[in-house]
């Protein structure tokens, strides 16, 4: 991937991400104030464009950092499938600490567990079909890589807004975080397509890597002699 593509990464996320975090920050912030519209001034839209923006470079950054540890994983694990079966136990971890924690901290005494579900379910099926549309335009080993990164590097993000029970704040927040995650990991395989129109798979590129590795070591072996 080039400089070029890059740029073009960053400003089409931040421009969809915020589009999409300002439309339901002004929905809500409309049907808040539907009795009297002269509460939405200048200087309530120019804040939420401002949060809008702002959950879509946390989305940006969370992306580049997830293409980091997938690296890493990779590496480590020497293997796509034993890297697939931790994610997908990190996959469950998270969506179980979803519920567990929003629960225990916010539920009232005798409160159901069942109903903070909701959430961790909702995210799971988006998650799966992101994953399906990916591994569909691409091959299945991304399928795994792809509901990682929608459900838990999503969830990551999403901290800072799961500390308040303000569901307002929960959705101006994950609808940009969804958007510009979801635009990310869907643009990303188009970014790197070959000239013949094929899409690496992740065992072509690791052999690619090994083939690399192995070319640089018998250069330095023939330098030394």
């Amino acid at each position: 991937m080039n400089s070029r593509k890059v740029v073009f990464l960053f400003y089409s996320t931040f421009l969809i991400g915020t589009t999409a975090g300002f439309i339901i920050g002004m929905t809500l912030d409309w049907q808040t104030h539907m009795n009297d519209l002269s509460n939405l001034s200048f200087g309530g839209v120019a804040m939420v464009i401002i949060t809008s923006a702002i959950w879509t470079v946390i989305a940006q950054m969370g992306f580049f950092a997830y293409l980091t540890i997938h690296r890493f994983g990779l590496g480590i694990f020497k293997s796509v499938k034993l890297w697939n079966k931790v994610q997908v136990v990190l996959i469950a971890f998270a969506l179980f600490d979803l519920m567990f924690f929003r629960h225990f901290f916010f539920a009232s005494e005798g409160e159901s567990m069942l109903g903070y579900a909701i959430f961790p379910l909702l995210l799971l099926g988006y998650g799966l079909i992101v994953a399906a549309i990916k591994s569909k335009d691409t091959n299945r080993s991304a399928f795994i890589p792809t509901v990682f990164f929608i459900v838990v590097v999503t969830l990551i993000e999403w901290i800072p807004a799961l500390r308040e029970n303000d569901y307002t704040f929960l959705l101006t927040a994950i609808v940009p975080l969804l958007v510009a995650n979801t635009w990310q990991i869907l643009v990303l395989h188009h970014l790197h397509r070959q000239p013949n129109g094929k899409q690496p798979g992740v065992e072509a590129v690791n052999e690619k890597e090994r083939q690399a590795n192995q070319q640089t070591r018998n250069k330095k072996t023939q330098s030394r002699k």
